[in-house]
């Protein structure tokens, strides 16, 4: 028999799956998480405390928009990835609880 928690997922699955595939509200959701990753490399890259780092920040050879080319990329990509293989976990559950549920009224039935 489903538990209530599991009988309103089934409910909200049902009803959000279709808005929560879309990419671009997958990177929308996943910027938070995404900018967990970023900031502190920014922080860690400006503060300073890397000598090295400041030496090549301050050569003719580094361009500032390769740096921030890579901290976008990593903020899309987190964002996006993160989200996707959070909707596919919720997708699993979902058919799961399904099938169970369809072998739970099978069940009954016999």
């Amino acid at each position: 028999m489903l538990t209530e928690e599991e009988e309103a997922f089934i409910v909200y699955w049902k009803t959000n799956r279709d808005k929560q595939r879309k990419t671009f509200r997958q990177f929308l959701l996943g910027i938070p998480l995404a900018l967990l990753f970023v900031i502190p490399i920014a922080v860690n890259f400006f503060s300073g405390w890397y000598k090295r780092a400041k030496m090549i920040s301050n050569t003719s050879d580094f361009n500032p928009g390769v740096l921030l080319l890579a901290l976008v990329l990593i903020v899309v990509f987190v964002a996006i990835f993160s989200r996707k293989f959070k909707w596919d976990q919720y997708e699993q559950r979902y058919i799961e609880l399904l099938a169970k549920k369809k072998r739970q009224e099978e069940g009954k039935k016999k």
